[in-house]
């Protein structure tokens, strides 16, 4: 049995694996190089053009880019009319901007918890937390793999409520054999550098109502417009107006052409993601005391994230302990997330009587491993040679 790293011995890797990174290559630095060159640096050509590949793949009729998938989220909260008084559902396994969006419009987080199969957020409970207050559905994705959004958007239709499908960690996943982007009222997509696709920053917004796209466009330029059949009155070609209270969360012609770009590599990039999750199931599915991830049969995950369960009453030290010997054999792993009502500031508003005891028994459990369509081979061999590593040392069964 070989010694482990952080017991002194040698690790498995001379250098740290990132749990994930982007894949930039040439023909994405000449895109960027050609608007540098070109007379548009910020507004261009390119925010049209990106936002139409991304509505095209999607299955959508409209897009519209921001310059973060938080600041989407919150056009989207925007767009969706939520205020005070409003309440929001959505799930606590997910990064804090999924329910921050809400707070940002003067509404209400209120957390489902979730499938302990899927880890995505459960639609009975969300049943059960819908009240008269519920103005929306915000369900995450997580880890690339699509909610139940037909159940979902059932319960929605049922009770007047908008849905905004968190599809940050989705893009090119399949919901019965179609790509996401066209089943709720508005979706988000992030391009952050992890993501599948990136533009540095940056996340998008797909919708099929008009009327929300045209609330979306204002809000993500400080409420103004140009559009002479919204003016007021018309005082010539230079004249605009601000109807809405909105931000500058605009996406710039940089970012657009290297989302473009990257938008052309993003079926292979999920097919290499697809890859190494199949590698990971094989190598992980048999041994007693890790849980792999499970795929509902309704759904194609893309694989953003990929993580393992390792039961608690399985191993002789706790989920701290591993993931540090697993930083110790330089395997850069994660955990994907802490419940969104257990953080500070969350607890000082009143969610300290919150409790989702399948989110919160999956998150003492979990650590993700890296996943990325750059890693090579060796670094996937690497990375379940690692884990097998330290099983050995730790595991009781």
């Amino acid at each position: 049995m070989e010694k482990l790293a952080i017991q002194g011995g040698v690790p498995v890797r001379s250098t740290m694996l990132a749990y994930g990174q982007q894949w930039i290559d040439e023909r994405d630095i000449d895109a960027v190089v050609s608007v540098l060159r070109g007379p548009f640096i910020t507004q261009g050509p390119y925010i049209t053009e990106f936002e139409k590949e991304v509505a095209s793949y999607a299955g959508a009729r409209y897009a519209v880019a921001f310059s973060s998938g938080t600041a989407a989220l919150h056009g989207a909260c925007f767009a969706a009319g939520i205020g005070t008084g409003d309440e929001v559902i959505t799930t606590p396994i997910t990064f804090v901007a999924s329910s921050n969006c809400v707070l940002y419009c003067g509404g209400t987080p209120v957390f489902a918890d979730i499938d302990p199969a899927t880890y995505n957020i459960d639609p009975e409970d969300i049943k059960r937390k819908i009240t008269p207050r519920t103005k929306a559905i915000i369900p995450v994705d997580f880890t690339g793999q699509p909610v139940e959004i037909e159940a979902i958007m059932n319960l929605a239709r049922e009770h007047g409520l908008l849905v905004i499908q968190d599809a940050a960690h989705s893009l090119g996943a399949e919901y019965q054999n179609r790509k996401i982007g066209s089943f709720a009222d508005m979706t988000m997509f992030s391009f952050h550098p992890v993501k599948h696709v990136t533009t540095g920053e940056g996340g998008v917004i797909v919708t099929d109502r008009e009327d929300l796209y045209r609330k979306l466009q204002l809000f993500r330029s400080h409420g103004i417009t140009k559009d002479p059949s919204l003016l007021t009155q018309d005082e010539g070609p230079w004249y605009y107006e601000m109807h809405e209270l909105g931000y500058h969360y605009r996406l710039t012609d940089l970012q657009a052409a290297l989302g473009s770009s990257q938008m052309k590599k993003l079926d292979e990039f999920v097919r290499k993601r697809r890859e190494i999750a199949a590698y990971y199931h094989e190598a992980f599915a048999n041994l007693p005391g890790i849980r792999i991830p499970y795929q509902a049969a309704f759904a194609n995950s893309s694989w953003h994230l990929y993580m393992l369960r390792f039961e608690r009453e399985a191993f002789k030290v706790d989920r701290q302990e591993l993931f540090l010997a697993l930083r110790a054999e330089n395997i850069g792993v994660h955990v994907h997330y802490i419940p969104v009502y257990k953080q500070p500031y969350y607890q000082r508003m009143g969610y300290s009587s919150t409790h989702c005891p399948e989110a919160e028994a999956f998150y003492q459990e979990a650590i993700t491993l890296p996943l990325f369509p750059k890693m090579t081979r060796q670094d996937v061999e690497d990375v379940v040679r690692a884990v097998k590593k330290i099983y050995q040392q730790y595991v009781q069964i």
